[in-house]
């Protein structure tokens, strides 16, 4: 069996990386949470430690509603003559021809200029390659139905206008929804990577090669060279891979996976993930090595009591920046404003563990808040707080339902509480469901749970979409401080 620990755990898919000196540089796609683009560094693949969000502003992208799954798709990032650059889809902006974007930086922590677009690319899972002439290449997924496939066009970096029209490179293997294309000039070929047969369990890497850009591309006998599709494996949905070259010499891939729990189908809770693999060449074809790299268990635990300048990064909006809603408090803590504008006014986080505990303490003197669980507004479980009562709520789609409610005696501020457990193992041994959430709160010395909900229902396959589990807090009404926000990779605080 090969190892199943991920390099990011948690809702960071669609990886891709280059490498400058002896650093590699990883991002991932980000969808409706703002800020964008999660960038992370690593000297070794194996240990990755987060720098900075590319998009931050909003001239680098516009605030929207947070539609579930829209946003940023599947970026790329390159460096090219001193620059790091970072070409990406925000779908929310295809109606408008403003769909890929290109930004760049001379250092990966930023800043990131505002975008270039790349006009009449309409698509998704854009890729930039610079030729040996120092031409660069978009290619990205088509989804113009005249032009359908892979297409590739030669683009003016200053401008984002074609030198060329498009071209047609590799239509895949025939399975479905070929995409997430990479291209690379290595010795004597253009290769170009494709993922291929959905993000699902058919998810698969697939290669071709070419010696030039107008001429076919064969695909490597080999196809899929990546897949762990009708395997016993813990990871599955295995695909979207990004290569890179060592400094030795020798190569490595990452890619997007998930690991599914309970019975069939199987419920991924947090999201695609990414992962990494050694690469061969064989016949000048890519293999995979998935034993090379061992990736150590990481402890993700952070408590936040919000007192320094600026918001770490791992905070989030729902398709709002986190600085338009939430603020720090004079007297401590953050303050969260759901009267600052129209929109939702949440400050989240991502789940990055199988089991975890999260917990917070705010004041509800002036306003309503939340503290929840979500995979998109449909699909949460949550504790609501107004200062008096604390009522625990489940959404399933149309359905929300309060599971209970505690009344706070005058003057204290309960400690909400929510825990993702291990689920019970039926007498067969296997389990229903990838995980229990608890809701709970404590109060005065006594802790009361609300009861523990399947976890299920807050799952991918349930829910749909690309994303995973992110908690926080939500400003309902009027305004809440917050004192700390507490995670930990364990059941317990």
């Amino acid at each position: 069996m090969t190892p199943t620990e991920p390099i990011l755990a948690g809702f960071y898919p669609d990886p891709s990386i280059c490498r400058v000196g002896e650093t590699y540089y990883l991002i991932t796609s980000s969808f409706e949470y703002l800020p964008g683009i999660p960038i992370h560094t690593s000297t070794d693949l194996v240990e990755w430690h987060f720098v900075a969000n590319a998009l931050t502003r909003t001239g680098q992208i516009a605030e929207h509603g947070g539609y579930p799954s829209a946003g940023i798709f599947a970026p790329t990032i390159r460096h090219h003559a001193g620059r790091f650059w970072i070409i990406g889809t925000d779908v929310n902006g295809i109606p408008l021809g403003q769909g890929h974007f290109l930004i760049h930086a001379t250092d990966a922590a930023g800043p990131w200029s505002d975008p270039v677009y790349i006009s009449g690319a309409m698509g998704i899972d854009p890729d930039i390659a610079w030729d040996r002439e120092g031409t660069a290449h978009v290619t990205w997924c088509s989804l113009n139905p005249d032009e359908p496939s892979i297409l590739s066009a030669p683009v003016d970096t200053e401008t984002g206008a074609f030198i060329a029209p498009p071209r047609q490179l590799w239509q895949g293997t025939g399975l479905s929804f070929p995409e997430g294309p990479h291209l690379y000039q290595i010795d004597d070929w253009w290769y170009l990577l494709l993922a291929e047969g959905g993000t699902e369990r058919g998810h698969a890497v697939t290669i071709a090669r070419s010696p030039s850009l107008d001429d076919p591309f064969d695909a490597a006998p080999s196809n899929p060279i990546l897949s762990h599709r009708s395997l016993p494996h813990e990871v599955q949905n295995t695909g979207h891979a990004d290569l890179v070259e060592l400094p030795d010499g020798t190569w490595a891939a990452v890619h997007l996976g998930v690991r599914p729990r309970g019975q069939t189908p199987g419920f991924h809770v947090n999201g695609r993930e990414s992962f990494v693999v050694g690469i061969d060449w064989v016949d000048g074809w890519p293999v995979p090595d998935e034993t090379r790299f061992t990736v150590p268990p990481t402890d993700r635990s952070f408590t936040d009591r919000f007192d320094a300048t600026a918001l770490h990064g791992r905070w989030l909006g729902v398709g709002r920046f986190p600085e338009t809603f939430a603020r720090p408090a004079p007297e401590g803590g953050l303050v969260i404003d759901a009267e600052s504008r129209p929109g939702r006014a949440m400050l989240a986080a991502r789940a990055t563990d199988a089991v975890w505990a999260a917990s917070t303490r705010f004041d509800a003197a002036t306003g309503v808040g939340r503290f929840l669980v979500r995979i998109d507004d449909t699909h949460w479980y949550g504790l609501t707080y107004d200062g008096s009562t604390v009522e625990a709520t489940i959404a399933i789609g149309p359905i929300e339902h309060s599971v209970g409610q505690w009344s706070v005696s005058p003057g204290s501020v309960p400690t909400l509480l929510m825990r993702a457990k291990a689920p019970r193992p039926l007498p067969h041994g296997a389990t229903s469901e990838p995980d229990l959430v608890e809701l709970a709160l404590e109060s005065e010395g006594t802790e009361h749970s609300f009861g523990e909900f399947d976890g299920r229902y807050l799952s991918t396959e349930v829910a749909g979409g690309f994303t995973g589990r992110v908690f926080g807090v939500q400003a309902l009404s009027g305004r809440i401080r917050v004192d700390e926000i507490r995670y930990a990779a364990e059941t317990s605080l």
